[in-house]
């Protein structure tokens, strides 16, 4: 028989919040706590990276994800190595859970936008979708590409990542 997992508090979940900004109110998404804490070792794996430490930077990242299930850096990272190694579908894997978990928490928050860029608690979610994109467009599967284009178009119009451009090709 398995033991239920402790219910997470609203601060403990990845999120979104309303900003109130001088030209009207964003929104930008939340990590839980555990994966603010985590800004230092992601640092740390994208020093690994560039070092060439690819093998020891994604065991840290599992070890990560492991710790914190909802960390969108770590999919990210594990994404971007994964497509390094020539493995779309693995990076699929990585990118779409990040893509996943953030369109949970807007779809919790009643599909707030806009959801611009510029906001850094935003950007992996544009990262993870742009890496979703290129994926499926590799894989052949151009419609679920264009899905996720048309989901995130309206959150920041400007598409500053060039997403809706890779399905125009």
């Amino acid at each position: 028989m398995s033991t239920p997992s402790p219910r997470r508090s609203g601060r403990d979940k990845l999120r979104v919040e309303r900003r109130d900004l001088p030209a009207g109110p964003e929104w930008e998404i939340v990590q839980p706590r555990c994966g603010r804490r985590r800004r230092e070792d992601i640092e740390e794996v994208e020093a690994m990276v560039e070092a060439g430490e690819t093998e020891i930077a994604r065991d840290e990242l599992v070890w990560l994800l492991s710790e914190c299930p909802d960390f969108l850096e770590g999919h990210v990272q594990l994404g971007l190595i994964a497509l390094e190694e020539e493995d779309p579908k693995l990076a699929r894997g990585h990118f779409g859970r990040a893509y996943e978990l953030c369109c949970r928490a807007l779809d919790a928050a009643g599909g707030p936008q806009p959801l611009p860029y510029a906001l850094a608690g935003n950007k992996p979610f544009f990262e993870a979708a742009k890496g979703l994109v290129h994926c499926l467009l590799d894989t052949g599967r151009r419609k679920t590409a264009r899905e996720v284009c048309d989901r995130i178009r309206p959150l920041d119009p400007s598409d500053p990542l060039g997403i809706q451009r890779l399905v125009a090709r």
